[in-house]
């Protein structure tokens, strides 16, 4: 009983001594945290992408408030959170329109020719090191997932061996654009409803002897309504600084379904498979 009864004080005296130390050590080392960042911080989305440049939405939120860092850099936070951090962080904020990623690329693995099968790492830029990935389009999407998995909010999806978004998932953190050797994904804004999905600067015949939907640069959209269009040397791109009403593509009907909206272009996977494009080619 004596023994226990002294490992019982002894435990007690060191448990005492331990917790004073600590809370001696908390105080003397204790970091006064700003209100007004931690009231910025609920604001951020949470999703520490480092699409802001920063860390995380703490390190964020730390310097809008001491650094005067815009608080618009962060693409996923809302217009009316903006406003609220304006008013915590003591000036004025600039809104800035939400903008969402796209792939700019409609040759999935069945509308598309390739080469030799490449058989290395999963991994588009690996890929690319590899004669420059095996589908025959030098300009597509390899399709080995690298955006995907970089993907925080899981808005990228493989199908077919090609990325494709989904907006009303997208933070538009731009992490994916990073990742793709290409370039092939670019951040434009949420409002913009229908895309030219194509990168190629091939000529329209190389085009169309590799791809099944490609844009032939024929300008119809240009035709139709020549400021909702950049032409570019055999690609035309969507003027996102006035980008056409989701009714373009009906009213365009573009002769390889490469203009679409963001709905449409999710429907590609339906489209006849098994790509004879090389072969259509030759016939011509």
């Amino acid at each position: 009983m004596l023994t226990v009864l002294i490992s019982t004080i002894v435990l007690a005296i060191v448990g005492l001594a331990l917790g004073l130390l600590i809370g001696f050590a908390a105080k003397k080392f204790d970091v006064e945290v700003d209100p007004r960042v931690e009231s910025v911080q609920e604001l951020l989305p949470g999703a520490n992408c480092g699409g802001c440049g920063y860390a995380g939405c703490a390190d964020f939120a730390s310097a809008i408030i001491h650094q005067n860092a815009d608080p618009s850099n962060c693409n996923s936070v809302s217009s009316e959170a903006l406003k609220k951090i304006g008013l915590i962080a003591g000036h004025e904020i600039t809104v800035r329109e939400r903008k969402v990623a796209v792939v700019f690329c409609s040759g999935s693995y069945s509308h598309t020719s390739h080469h030799e099968e490449y058989n290395g790492i999963m991994d588009c830029r690996s890929a690319s090191l590899v004669g420059d990935g095996d589908k025959e389009c030098h300009y597509g999407c390899l399709g080995y997932g690298s955006c995907a998995r970089v993907c925080k909010s899981g808005a990228i999806e493989i199908r077919d061996r090609l990325a494709f978004v989904h907006p009303e998932l997208c933070i538009g953190c731009g992490r994916c654009t990073q990742v793709c050797p290409r370039k092939l994904i670019r951040l434009v804004p949420i409002t913009a409803k229908v895309h030219i999905y194509c990168s190629s600067l091939n000529k329209p015949l190389k085009k169309r002897a590799s791809c099944m939907n490609p844009c032939l640069a024929c300008k119809k959209c240009a035709r139709t309504d020549s400021s909702a269009v950049v032409i570019q040397p055999n690609l035309l791109q969507i003027n996102y600084s006035n980008p056409p009403a989701p009714d373009f593509p009906e009213r365009v009907k573009c002769p390889t379904g490469v203009l679409a909206t963001a709905e449409q272009h999710l429907k590609l996977e339906l489209l006849p498979a098994n790509c004879t494009c090389g072969k259509e080619t030759k016939k011509k």
